[in-house]
């Protein structure tokens, strides 16, 4: 009876607790807290710096910074889907898990009874 006590008990709560750490790994290696944050940062702080001169140089500074922050937020964004849809995996994954390991212990006495019954399963191959 003490199988099934940690089996639904503390198994089940340390296997929900390492899918959480699964999950922040995955959020801390994809940086989506920080690529959010600087979602509209310049992209590798290129042309990033103020520019002293005539109006053209300025404009020239202005378009090369809007520019590199297009491409900076178009980077970022991609990563962070990558990223999210990694975690979505894991979700999904983490959820199947979850759903035999609660199933897991009655699977040996289903098989039983199916096998006393007789009941034999029909391979279409």
């Amino acid at each position: 009876m003490g199988i099934f006590k940690w089996w639904y008990g503390a198994g089940w709560i340390s296997r929900i607790q390492m899918f959480k750490d699964r999950l922040d790994v995955s959020a801390d290696f994809f940086s989506i807290g920080l690529l959010l944050k600087t979602l509209f940062a310049p992209f590798r702080q290129i042309s990033a710096e103020k520019v002293d001169g005539s109006i053209e140089d300025k404009m020239r500074a202005f378009f090369d910074r809007m520019i590199s922050r297009t491409v900076g937020s178009v980077v970022r964004i991609v990563m962070m889907l990558i990223g999210l849809s990694a975690m979505l995996i894991q979700i999904l994954f983490s959820g199947i898990v979850l759903v035999f390991w609660l199933l897991m212990p009655v699977l040996p006495i289903v098989g039983l009874i199916l096998a006393v019954i007789g009941w034999v399963p029909k391979w279409n191959l």
